[in-house]
């Protein structure tokens, strides 16, 4: 034990002594690390293009500590006559022309088209294709697909051979997270229905929560800020709007269309039916901004925090110094906040989702009473048999 001891003191000290030199290393090469960054057109570092590349999604994938060069993607677009075309990102990367059997492409630096993919035509206009690259996001969404089929498949598999027995190590850690989602939220809030939802819930809980903690991650496979892009965060909503209402009982539309109020409340000016109807879209549409949002928030402040370290270099090597160990340690500090950040996202995200689905599912009392009768005669037929 005690050498176990001496062995995790001499881990903290190598941890503290890598932090130490990381800073001493920024401090003495200010100019270097500016360098390697975008900048404005005039040689000058510029924060801001740094910040939206970032947040952005891209035709490649960045090479930390170099933006200057990526990870090539295949580029897949149509062209202005109808044939399709897939080359490499490799060959357009910083704007560069590629030339491919009379085809030109490039991605332009400004105007309407900045950082999409324009053939040029003959005439040297630009014509904006229609795109299905494989883009950074895309390739991360596929990676989150990966990694949540890589935690969940092994519990379904534990489960299928050893029936009840309780799993341990990294599977044991995802069946905790599960059973907690499941019998902390969708349990008690959609009660005999939890089992129909569970398997979509549950899904969406888990692939949130793993692409968040990927956007935390600098490198690859990780720094794609999936939920911090409002379409991705708009087509987890979507499938709430459409598990909410695809399969909502009676009683959800009687009180949309005929909610129990005054009658002069809804008839003849419909005005509880117009807010009734405008719920039902408001709903999917906070779900989009919070996650949106929240996640992009958090990616923003971290990057700020360690661009200030660059953006004060011209300070000199002793300002440099101090700005960087309170960078560093504030955008640690933020990291660690948005690892929490994460978890509670996609719990919050999950719990609304969960929440709509069951309003929806509610029963009028003419239904409750037929469910009461139903479930009755079920027991009776039981008894009978047996």
């Amino acid at each position: 034990m005690h050498i176990l001891k001496k062995a995790g003191m001499k881990s903290v000290r190598t941890i503290l002594w890598s932090a130490i030199l990381l800073v001493v290393f920024a401090a003495a090469f200010p100019h270097r690390a500016c360098a390697s960054g975008p900048d404005s057109g005039d040689g000058k570092f510029d924060p801001k293009e740094i910040i939206f590349e970032h947040l952005g999604d891209g035709y490649g994938w960045e090479i930390p500590f170099d933006h200057h060069r990526r990870m090539p993607l295949p580029v897949i677009v149509r062209s202005v006559d109808g044939s399709w075309h897939c080359f490499s990102s490799a060959h357009i990367d910083g704007h560069a022309v590629y030339s491919d059997g009379g085809y030109t492409w490039t991605v332009p630096a400004s105007g309407d088209n900045k950082g999409k993919v324009v053939e040029i035509l003959s005439d040297g206009s630009e014509y904006r294709p229609w795109d299905i690259s494989i883009t950074k996001n895309v390739m991360a969404l596929f990676i989150s697909v990966l990694a949540v089929l890589a935690c969940c498949w092994p519990v379904a598999r534990w489960h299928r051979r050893h029936g009840y027995l309780a799993p341990r190590k990294f599977t044991g850690a995802v069946e905790s997270l599960i059973d907690f989602i499941y019998r902390g939220i969708i349990k008690p809030t959609l009660g005999q229905d939890a089992r129909r939802f569970a398997p979509f819930l549950l899904t969406v809980f888990m692939f949130i929560f793993v692409m968040n903690l990927l956007g935390l991650i600098v490198i690859f496979p990780g720094g794609a800020n999936l939920t911090g892009n409002i379409a991705v965060t708009m087509v987890l909503a979507l499938f709430t709007f459409f598990a909410t209402n695809l399969f909502a009982r009676k009683h959800y539309w009687k009180e949309i269309f005929w909610p129990d109020v005054p009658m002069w409340l809804k008839f003849p000016i419909p005005i509880m039916q117009v807010i009734e109807i405008f719920g039902v879209f408001t709903k999917p549409a906070s779900l989009t901004v919070r996650l949106f949002a929240n996640m992009m928030g958090g990616h923003m402040i971290v990057i700020v925090l360690t661009l200030i370290i660059f953006i004060l270099a011209d300070l000199g090597s002793a300002a440099l110094g101090a700005t960087t160990v309170v960078s560093l340690l504030f955008s640690i500090f933020m990291l660690m906040l948005d690892v929490l950040v994460s978890f509670i996202q996609a719990f919050v995200f999950t719990m609304l989702s969960t929440t709509f689905i069951a309003m929806a599912q509610e029963r009028g009392h003419d239904e409750e009473h037929q469910h009461g009768h139903d479930k009755v005669g079920t027991a009776g037929i039981k008894t009978l048999e047996n």
